[in-house]
């Protein structure tokens, strides 16, 4: 929609507040709204004034002034505020230089589409993730000086089949058998489809829903395939739909990677092509059906996927997930339909419009404009130096003995060792000023002092079990 369409479907639709929308550098929504009579045709280009010091990863005090611009194509009406509410996802501009905000994290992602037109390689690049989620009925944490504890409670967990419910009616979900049960014992059907039908009412399309492998709660919904930015966008509407129709249920989700012990973590699966003058470019006569620039494209994921993880995996509890020898896939390898690579090729499909690659690596924690800007950047990387990827490992890595893993790269084992990784490999990041000096010193250094050093500062709960007798 273009300001004055925007205006006029506001009125028709009874709009009475805008919500502008934006991100802080870590991932999160920030909001502030203001009265519909305050949005004008010139709000467009004159956007609306905000304190920016006091978000995360952004202005210090001295410089706190921004501008927050709502983007009018992505105007809907939020289906969550009691009164009839416009929202905007907005971009950020400096209010004396009129330059857009280098830590704007949207700005970061539609530089890096138009990068990958200046290149000439193609003219869109479409991501289609996979996020994960738990759906959990009560929650409770807590760290202090003398105490560090979380609790966490779902009616579908295992550990409640001997819970005196008044009634319990069983169908608990066993660890690691939660893939496709059908209802009783998946008891959040209609909370999924209450999730996807709202994500179709704003726009999103959606492919399919189910319960997911843990116990107690875990799911995904999965999007249909979008632009880099565009699914920048959809990725935050996703989890705030999904946050809120929980939240309308009495329930609670996280995106966290790893919240349980002992069963599967969520993962965000990342599928991903590009496209050049409306035809497909990685299909082709190689490996699984790849085109030459696909495999020069895996190259480029997996030389630079150790600083990438910095992006994909930014958390301290992505690395509980990261772990060698169980569900996720650290080993750096690609494979055809191997869900045991960090890069698979889907067979599903024998048209070349399907073929793609899935990064199986990233998780849901991610902050999505930069986790796909800098995969894009990878790829680019990759094609324009013809990084040679090696040869497919088409074997269950988990069953390869440890002679045979030798030569199979790995994951980080720590966020502190993605930092360092990312600290040594980001020049491919810098190309077109898509990322800049000043992003990535700042994420290393946010990284660092607010989540690295707090956890490893802290003792452990388990250490006591471990260690309190010595």
């Amino acid at each position: 929609m273009t300001p004055k369409e925007v205006l006029e479907f506001a009125k028709a639709n009874g709009v009475k507040m805008v919500d502008l929308k934006f991100l802080d550098l870590p991932g999160l929504w920030q909001h502030f709204s203001v009265p519909i009579g305050e949005l004008e045709e010139s709000s467009f280009e004159d956007g609306f004034g905000f304190d920016a010091s006091s978000i995360r990863g952004w202005q210090p005090i001295n410089a706190s002034d921004m501008l927050v611009i709502p983007d009018a194509e992505t105007a809907v009406i939020d289906p969550f505020m009691e009164v009839p509410t416009l929202s905007f996802i907005c971009n950020i501009v400096d209010p004396v230089t009129r330059e857009r905000y280098t830590r704007d994290p949207r700005y970061i992602a539609q530089k890096a589409e138009e990068y990958l037109k200046f290149t000439g390689i193609a003219d869109v690049a479409y991501f289609g993730p996979e996020a994960e989620f738990f759906i959990f009925d009560d929650i409770r944490y807590d760290s202090a000086t003398n105490y560090g504890y979380y609790f966490i409670d779902s009616k579908e967990g295992i550990w409640n089949s001997g819970k005196e419910e008044k009634p319990n009616l069983g169908y608990k979900l066993r660890h690691k058998e939660g893939y496709f049960p059908v209802p009783p014992s998946d008891t959040l059907q209609n909370i999924r489809t209450e999730m996807a039908l709202i994500m179709e009412q704003i726009g999103i399309k959606v492919e399919c829903q189910h319960h997911e492998v843990a116990t107690a709660g875990q799911a995904e919904i999965d999007m249909r395939f979008a632009p880099l930015v565009k699914m920048g966008d959809q990725l935050m509407w996703f989890k705030y739909i999904i946050k809120n129709v929980a939240r309308r249920h009495g329930k609670t989700v996280t995106f966290m990677p790893k919240p349980l012990y002992g069963d599967n973590g969520s993962g965000m699966h990342t599928h991903i092509s590009l496209w050049k003058n409306g035809e497909p470019l990685f299909a082709g006569d190689r490996y699984a059906g790849l085109s030459e620039i696909a495999l020069y494209a895996i190259g480029g994921i997996l030389k630079h996927a150790p600083a990438l993880c910095a992006f994909t995996n930014p958390t301290t509890n992505s690395y509980k997930r990261l772990v060698p020898g169980y569900e996720a896939p650290v080993n750096l390898a690609y494979s055809s339909r191997n869900r045991s690579a960090a890069i698979r090729i889907p067979m599903y499909s024998a048209s070349p419009k399907a073929k793609r690659i899935e990064f199986r690596t990233p998780d849901p924690s991610c902050n999505g404009y930069l986790a796909f800007s800098a995969m894009l950047m990878a790829i680019i990387d990759g094609i324009e130096n013809r990084i040679d990827p090696g040869e497919p490992l088409d074997k269950d890595i988990y069953a390869l003995s440890p002679e045979e893993l030798k030569g199979v790269p790995s994951t980080p084992g720590s966020l502190e060792e993605a930092l360092s990784a990312l600290e040594k490999d980001y020049e491919f990041l810098m190309k077109g000023g898509v990322f800049t000096q000043d992003v990535i010193d700042m994420w290393l250094d946010y990284k660092r002092e607010r989540e690295v050093d707090p956890v490893k500062l802290r003792p452990h709960p388990y250490e006591f079990h471990l260690y309190f007798d010595i």
